[in-house]
């Protein structure tokens, strides 16, 4: 996955997203996504309208040009459609690493995934 500097700067200098300009849900999907092996920055978890701007902003200011999404919340559909608004597609289904591990495997649990495009 891509190494954001930035947000490792920041996290050594203990510094809080309050303090930047990035957004909380990305930068925590950004160190999830590093922790789990991920090669795409996935949000796991639940993405509130309101940080849609902020998160798209992050994402151009990085260059990033696809993520994932893998949280299973009740609003997914609605984030989706918001994301869609502001350029972004569904570039069809994946898989990524969960968060947790397999119980059997002792691996991380492959679970499916949007994979998201800037159009």
């Amino acid at each position: 996955m891509k190494r954001i500097e930035f947000l490792e700067q920041m996290r050594e200098q203990e510094k809080k997203y309050s303090d930047t300009h990035i957004n909380m849900t990305f930068g925590q999907a950004y160190f999830a996504a590093r922790r789990n092996e991920n090669n795409l920055i996935d949000f796991s978890e639940a993405i509130w309208e309101q940080d849609i701007d902020q998160i798209t902003e992050n994402l151009a200011e990085f260059e990033i040009r696809e993520f994932t999404i893998s949280s299973t919340f009740s609003g997914v559909i609605t984030i989706i459609a918001e994301f869609d608004k502001r350029g972004w597609k569904i570039a069809g289904i994946t898989e990524v690493n969960a968060s947790y591990t397999d119980f059997m495997s002792g691996e991380h649990k492959i679970i499916p995934a949007f994979r998201m495009q800037k159009a």
